[in-house]
């Protein structure tokens, strides 16, 4: 009787030992995914980022073109007034 326990203990370690190694490879698969997952995270992040700061100069170059652009229509209209207004003199 007391060589029964002991063999019901080791077959019963040996169940929980086969069933800890398959499960290892579940639980590394898992972590290996998570970890893809985290750095696609991180990169998505970074070109976001990076995306962001490329439309802000962007938009500085295209409001210093604009304001330019107003500014030269502003000192042509005041040229041709000043044009005009020698022709009339």
């Amino acid at each position: 009787m007391e060589y029964g326990f002991v063999v019901l203990g080791i077959v019963a370690l040996l169940f929980l030992s086969m069933y800890g190694y398959s499960y290892i490879s579940v639980a590394q698969e898992k972590a290996k995914m998570m970890k893809e997952r985290q750095m696609r995270k991180e990169k998505e992040e970074l070109r976001r980022e990076r995306r962001l700061r490329h439309q802000a100069v962007i938009d500085e170059k295209v409001n210093k073109i604009a304001k330019r652009s107003e500014e030269i229509q502003r000192e042509l209209k005041l040229l041709k007034e000043m044009k005009e207004s020698q022709k009339v003199s």
